[in-house]
């Protein structure tokens, strides 16, 4: 036994030698083999509707093969004129043109050359006739009620598969049920048929529909007479009755037909379907049951159908042989058949013999096995003949191998296997070629690769060798053979070169040697960067509605970005290139974009390229974050009168920690409902002791919050309610609302309710005049609210306020002092005098009041002013009265923004609370003559070469007696330097024009002009001109400057200018430049008059700027609001406020005429420059 097991390996072993040895390979065309059928037909059916019909066979071979055919294991002529063959192939076409019927049969195909024969495996060309039920008269059926009866179909033969109908002549189905069923074959069965059944257009369809075809039998007529008509005496209930009497029988089985008797055989192939039928007449109508003998119905895979007279078993096993029964029954008996039930397969291949390459004097094998049943029988073929005509010396040949030694060219052919049983035949086709060739190598020579550092390169040297070949690569610069774990050598011939560096980079050889030879190519290896990804934000933690935006940074050689694509996915799902249809989630190239985020966002998100050589992946985790879940299962535990401990359980926090939770309480009986937040406590404490207050009924609940926002409340506790108490405080806020003289009304906040402790909640007020020994006065009010007259004005009372309620009062009140009712100040303050500032300026000083004279709280003194006539022409001036307020108790003020050269009345007023007192005696002052304002106009009204003639309007006020002008004028040409300043000074106020002599003929001049009183001169106004050029139009002026057309010209000229320069000052003041403060800057005024008093300050006028060259840094940080005409600086307010040396906090209000101050107050001007 030992040894035979001992042989059993030795012979397998060389079996796994031998196929080892024999290389499975495709050969090279070039290389004489023999032919391989690629391609063939299999069963072909010539449907009616077909053009042509197409047989087909293809092969490769060297020499080329040629073809041939067998038709039913007979030779097939190709040359017959009906058919169309192929050029160079076995394929070929038969034209539907009636005569196809001569072609049906079984087909093979042989591709043959010098060297053998391929056999193609049989193929049937069927030929199907248009099934045709024939013409017969039939005869009609007449039946008793009662009685089984069986209208027999026969459909006609045709192409499966085949289905078929009962219906009658208007296409309307026979109802098949218990009673009436249809058998596989056709057969329409009644168990017991009724009167219902009677009709004359029983029709059976049979449908082809691979034919596209249907045939209908003639129509069949079936009479059931009913047994109730027999005895027109008796009633019809006795003679249904009887009938069924006689009628009811026990089951007879008619299918299978009773002539096959209590059993039979069915055959089924393995992996059909198995279906077995069985029908039973009778009255009452047998039902049937199916079983099988000993063993179960196979579950899953068997369904009872037709009212379970079929049994259908799908997918059909070996397992599922065996015996079947089927039992009909009624009430009166049973009847059973058994079907023995055999499974069948037709032959398939277990191992099937392989197509091998041979040297000379090597050895080979062919296994050839298949299963099936019954056991196939096996059959060799050597070029299409039994291998018993083609015998080789030392061949070993048995039904299931081929082996032989020594092999030889001449052992060169087609072995074809053909293996076959009752239910078919399977052929395969073995090549055996030998060959002895110097190695050819496929690939072609000079092949460019690459590869990304650190990925595998995959250098090909595909080769046909036989003899057996040894491959080896080197690099070409180094001429040794690659050695090391990174190289690894596949049977075709590649070379794999692991992990590759940039060293790698390079040439490479491949030469493949053996008994007859060797070749070499070379392969050229690149190696590129690999690509990167980086995707931000990383780990991103996202609000829930809030947008994520994802950005994926790649970096990739430059010979790959070409073909570099990147995608988006989340949790290993892709993502579509535009992402979702309706619009939240947006992906644009490297930039992902979801909207509004939703808990199911949450996930991995990778970014990946693509690119030609390699591929990468980037992953960010994004979780979405949202307000926790309610708290859960609220407790109270440890109820106490003043105290209850709440517990609770944390609900999800959704990826955000909970850093604290709120309790909220509900028990104010005045707002039932209303929520209040009572204590919180931190994220990790899930219990907490409740300080709680008496006399509440007290629900609780609790909110939890995390950094996105807080939780929907819990459901509320349990109730707790608390007892009552005294009150543990008393009224805050005590105080005296404003009331009448000699009356106190006295107001708190009352407690809330929450604070009452208990019911009947009610204030005591005790009061007395401070210091005053006399006893506390007291009232007990429920409101918030006393009234208590006084016996004197605004005198001190020391008040208290306690809480008390049924249960007791509360802890002893605090005293505060409070004033009974103010009364209007009863005397006016005396004036001591006016000192005059300036011609805009003056100080008022007072004498202050008594504090018993106030008859309150002293607020401060009001200061009122009106303007009674000017000293410049003497007019009246109707009482428009100015007020100044200035806080506290002080004795002195500053009026400012007077009319300079002005007679001025002024009084003085306390206040308090309660409001005025009387006024002072009214003091009359005079303000003294001050510089004039600027003239109103200033403008060039004619020029020749060397003169030119000025115009102006006087000041708007004059401040003064006018006692003339100053005009200057230098030249301001388009440079850097400006010219001499030269003055003017006209002492004939009246005069409104003069003629300047004596200029430079075409140059440009700037003027300036100043009106002045005794006091000076005042602000300039200037004006730009140049004079004309020598010729004829130096007269110019003179002809045309009385012209009405130049003076309209003139008039929309200064419309324009007027409109330009409203722009450019919107431009200026929002922080523009133009082409006008540039020439400002250029040329600067002459002089500067910059006045600093210790009451007013620094001042600029935004009109006039400093130039450059002159003084640009003077008062460069003044703010345009800061002028002398404003009073905000003297009144009550937060802006700029005088200190003690001489100037005043005061609020000025209602002022109905602004002053000019003169040249100490006034603001900070440009003025020309000597040059």
């Amino acid at each position: 036994m030992g040894m035979l097991l001992s042989g059993r390996g030795l012979i397998t072993s060389l079996i796994f030698f031998l196929l080892k040895f024999s290389t499975a390979v495709d050969i090279p065309l070039s290389v004489q083999q023999v032919p391989t059928i690629i391609k063939q037909s299999k069963v072909q059916v010539a449907f009616p509707f077909d053009e042509y019909f197409q047989i087909e066979c293809e092969a490769k071979g060297n020499p080329e093969p040629t073809f041939s055919w067998s038709k039913d294991d007979k030779p097939f002529d190709l040359s017959d004129p009906r058919i169309i063959v192929s050029n160079n192939s076995g394929t070929f076409r038969i034209p539907n043109e009636g005569h196809i019927s001569h072609f049906q049969g079984k087909y093979r195909c042989f591709a043959s050359n010098k060297l053998g024969i391929a056999m193609s495996e049989e193929m049937e060309f069927i030929v199907p006739n248009v099934p045709k039920f024939p013409k017969e008269k039939i005869d009609p059926l007449e039946v008793e009620e009662g009685d089984p009866i069986v209208l027999p179909c026969n459909p006609p033969k045709g192409l499966p598969p085949l289905h078929i109908y009962w219906m009658n002549i208007e296409l309307e189905h026979i109802e098949q049920d218990e009673r009436v069923y249809m058998s596989q074959k056709g057969d329409l069965y009644f168990a017991n048929v009724e009167e219902k059944d009677s009709r004359n257009d029983y029709c059976c369809f049979a449908a082809f529909p691979r034919l596209r075809t249907i045939v209908q039998k003639m129509p069949m007529k079936l009479t059931v007479n009913s047994l109730k008509h027999a005895n027109d005496s008796s009633s019809s209930t006795e003679i249904g009755s009887k009938a069924n009497s006689i009628k009811q029988r026990k089951p007879r089985l008619l299918l299978p037909s009773p002539e096959s008797g209590s059993e039979s055989s069915v055959t089924i192939l393995k992996g059909d379907t198995l279906l077995l039928e069985c029908f039973a007449e009778g009255l009452p109508t047998p039902q049937v049951d199916w079983s099988k003998m000993g063993g179960d119905l196979p579950k899953e895979r068997e369904t009872k159908e037709n009212y379970g007279k079929t049994l259908k078993i799908e997918n059909v096993s070996y397992r599922d042989k065996g015996n079947y029964r089927c039992t009909a029954s009624n009430f009166l008996g049973s009847a059973i058949h058994d079907f023995h039930v055999i499974v069948e397969e037709p032959p398939r291949w277990t191992k099937k013999p392989q197509s091998g390459v041979y040297s000379t004097g090597s050895s080979g094998i062919l296994l050839c096995e298949s299963e099936g049943e019954p056991e196939p029988t096996i059959k060799w073929r050597v070029n299409g003949f039994p291998i018993e005509r083609n015998p080789f010396s030392g061949d070993v040949i048995s039904p299931r191998e081929i082996s032989f030694t020594n092999v030889q060219p001449n052992h060169t052919a087609v072995y074809q296997c053909e293996a076959s049983n009752v239910h078919g035949t399977i052929l395969a086709n073995a090549n055996i070629d030998v060959v002895d060739v110097r190695p050819l190598i496929q690939t072609a020579d000079e092949e460019n690769y690459a590869t990304v550092v650190g990925y595998s390169a995959f250098l090909h040297c595909e080769f046909f060798a036989s003899p057996e070949a040894i491959v080896s690569w080197q690099k070409v610069e180094e001429a040794k053979p690659l050695e090391g774990r990174r190289y690894h050598f596949h049977e075709n011939g590649t070379l794999q070169i692991n992990e590759t560096t940039e060293e790698d980079a390079g040439s490479y050889s491949c030469w493949v040697e053996n008994a007859k030879g060797k070749t070499a190519v070379t392969a050229n290896l690149d190696i590129r960067n690999a690509t990167k990804l980086r995707v931000s934000p990383k780990n991103p933690r996202v609000p829930r509605s809030h947008t994520l935006e994802l950005h994926c940074e790649s970096k990739c050689d430059s010979h790959l970005k070409y073909s570099l694509k990147l995608s988006w996915s989340k949790d290993g799902e892709a993502f579509e290139i535009n992402g979702t249809e309706d619009g939240r989630i947006i992906i644009d190239g490297a930039n992902l974009t979801v909207s509004n985020v939703t808990v199911e966002d949450q996930g991995v998100y990778s970014c990946s390229a693509h690119t030609a050589l390699d591929s990468t992946a980037a992953m960010t985790q994004v979780t979405v974050l949202d307000v926790p879940d309610p708290p859960e299962n609220l407790h109270l535990s440890e109820r106490q009168n003043r105290s209850v401990r709440l517990t609770w359980e944390a609900g999800d926090d959704h990826n955000s920690n909970i850093s604290e939770y709120i309790i909220e309480f509900e028990g104010n009986r005045e707002e039932p409902g209303r929520w209040e937040e009572l204590t919180r406590v931190q994220g990790e404490e899930t219990t907490v002791m409740l300080s709680l207050a008496p006399y509440v009924r007290y629900q609780f609940r609790v909110i939890a919050v995390n950094e996105v926002g807080r939780s929907q409340p819990s459901q509320p506790s349990d109730h707790h309610e608390t007892p009552p108490a005294a009150p543990d405080k008393n009224p805050q806020n005590i105080r005296v609302q404003a009331s009448q003289p000699k009356e106190m009304i006295i107001k708190w906040e009352p407690l809330k309710p929450m604070e009452q402790n208990g019911p009947g909640l009610e204030y005591r007020v005790t009061w007395k005049p401070q210091g005053a020994p006399v006893e506390w006065e007291e009232e007990t009010v429920t409101n918030h609210t006393l009234r208590v007259m006084t016996s004197a004005v605004y005198a001190p009372y020391d008040v208290q306020v306690q809480a008390v309620n049924h249960l007791g009062s509360g802890p002893e009140p605090q005293s505060v002092t409070l004033y009974s009712g103010e009364d209007y100040p009863d005397t006016a303050p005396v004036i001591h005098g006016v000192d005059v500032i300036n011609s805009t300026l003056v100080k008022v000083t007072w004498s202050t009041i008594p504090k018993e004279r106030v008859h309150g709280h002293l607020k401060g003194y009001q200061v009122n002013w009106w303007k009674t006539k000017s000293l410049l022409d003497g007019r009246t001036h109707p009482k428009e009265v100015n007020i100044l307020r200035f806080s506290g108790q002080r004795n002195y003020g500053m009026v400012p923004s007077l009319d300079a050269f002005s007679e001025f009345h002024l009084t003085v007023l306390a206040y308090n609370s309660k409001g005025a007192g009387p006024e002072s005696e009214p003091y009359i002052f005079q303000t003294p003559e001050g510089v004039p304002e600027k003239p109103t106009f200033l403008k060039v009204i004619k020029v020749d070469k060397d003169t030119a003639t000025l115009s102006w309007g006087l000041p708007k006020k004059l401040n003064g007696n006018l006692t003339g002008y100053l005009l200057q004028y230098q030249i301001i040409n388009d440079t850097y330097e400006i010219g001499e300043l030269n003055d003017i000074n006209i002492t004939t106020p009246s005069k409104p024009s003069w003629r300047l002599s004596n200029l430079n003929a075409t140059t440009k001049y700037k003027f300036y002009l100043r009106a002045c009183t005794s006091k000076g001169c005042g602000k300039p106004i200037t004006e730009e001109s140049s004079t004309l050029g020598e010729g004829k139009y130096a007269g110019l002026y003179d002809d045309i400057s009385t012209q009405g057309w130049f003076i309209g010209l003139m008039c929309a000229i200064a419309l324009l200018t007027l409109i330009l320069l409203t722009v450019c000052f919107v431009k200026r003041n929002k922080g523009g430049k133009y082409s006008v403060k540039e020439k400002e800057d250029l040329h600067p005024d002459p002089e500067v008059q910059s006045v600093k008093d210790e009451t007013f300050g620094e001042y600029s006028d935004s009109d006039e700027k400093p130039l450059k060259g002159s003084l640009r840094s003077l008062n460069r940080d003044m703010q345009a609001t800061e002028s002398a005409d404003s009073l905000v600086e003297y009144g009550e307010g937060d802006h700029g406020l005088f200190s003690e040396d001489g100037s005043f906090i005061g609020a000025y209000a209602g002022s109905k005429e602004k002053g000019s101050a003169e040249s100490n107050g006034s603001s900070t001007a440009t003025f020309p420059l000597r040059a």
